[in-house]
């Protein structure tokens, strides 16, 4: 039996829409996966220092992008904040955040609790959700949040668990197009991702000399380039001012992957859908990758 925690509707101001280096949009999972590791230091630090949130399933209702496009623009432009004025006057160097509006409903997965703490801890999540900032963003309000019991061997117990979910699309991970791309087509990483997003345009001309215009993929879906975490690039080892000066630091740049937004109903495994840290010390890389990811790689 495994247990969940489901927090509905939680509509978020001002998120950080970064959702790689190079694309904007829907928040990174690294943001979403920081955020439950910060509620879970919280609940710890109030009695109930057993419960771990070991994974989270987003699930995006709407998102509002901060952009604007003119008359006759061809590309649409951040909708930025206004910094405070220099000492003279003039606005301040600074680099651009692009922003967006969400509501979402996260399904975090935990363990350790003792069925006579459950009341605590959801309220305890309920009133900590409230003060913390989601991807950046103000948390406005959120549904009362519940905990869900599911046996995995019940179709009906799955049914009943992505039916909170709806309506809205959760991200999994597709990372397999790009091994397949590269395995198969001896392409790199960055030539396998910009195959699966760009669209093909071809003309055909028909009798009267008149020009059809058809488009493709190479694979059909809603495919998105998404960061899931870093690669470091340097050695362990200390830096000087570093924050906490506890722990190692690194160099890293962050790793870019695909993934797909799906409706709910279409899951067979919840594992999907539910993302967790995973560390491969060997590679240098810190991710964010889903369960089923996990148990496919051999974790």
């Amino acid at each position: 039996m495994r247990r969940f925690l489901l927090i509905p509707h939680i509509k978020i101001h001002n998120a950080n829409a970064m959702s790689s280096p190079y694309t904007i949009g829907f928040p990174a999972m690294t943001a979403w996966l920081g955020a439950v590791h910060a509620l879970q230091r919280h609940i710890q630090k109030h009695e109930l220092t057993d419960v771990q949130l070991i994974s989270v399933a987003v699930s995006c209702h709407q998102l509002d992008l901060q952009t604007y496009k003119g008359q006759g623009d061809f590309v649409s432009s951040i909708v930025s904040t206004a910094n405070p004025l220099d000492k003279d006057g003039s606005r301040p160097a600074f680099i651009e955040e692009a922003r967006c509006h969400l509501d979402v409903t996260l399904l975090i997965e935990y363990k350790g609790l003792d069925s006579d703490d459950v009341d605590k801890f959801t309220a305890l999540a309920n009133a900590q959700l409230l003060c913390m900032k989601l991807a950046s963003g103000d948390v406005l309000s959120a549904g009362a949040s519940e905990t869900l019991y599911v046996d995995e061997d019940e179709e009906q117990d799955l049914k009943k668990l992505l039916k909170k979910l709806m309506l809205g699309y959760v991200l999994i991970e597709r990372r397999d197009l790009m091994i397949t791309a590269m395995q198969k087509e001896g392409k790199d990483a960055l030539e396998s991702l910009l195959d699966h997003l760009k669209i093909m345009y071809r003309a055909t001309q028909g009798d009267e000399g008149k020009a059809t215009w058809t488009n493709s993929r190479k694979t059909s879906g809603w495919l998105v380039p998404i960061a899931v975490g870093f690669q470091g690039i340097s050695e362990l080892g200390t830096a000087k001012n570093q924050r906490d000066t506890e722990t190692q630091h690194r160099f890293a740049e962050s790793v870019v992957t695909l993934g797909e937004f799906i409706m709910p109903y279409r899951i067979k495994n919840v594992d999907d859908i539910l993302w967790q840290y995973h560390v491969d010390t060997e590679q240098n890389l810190y991710l964010c990758q889903t369960l089923s990811t996990s148990n496919n790689l051999g974790d």
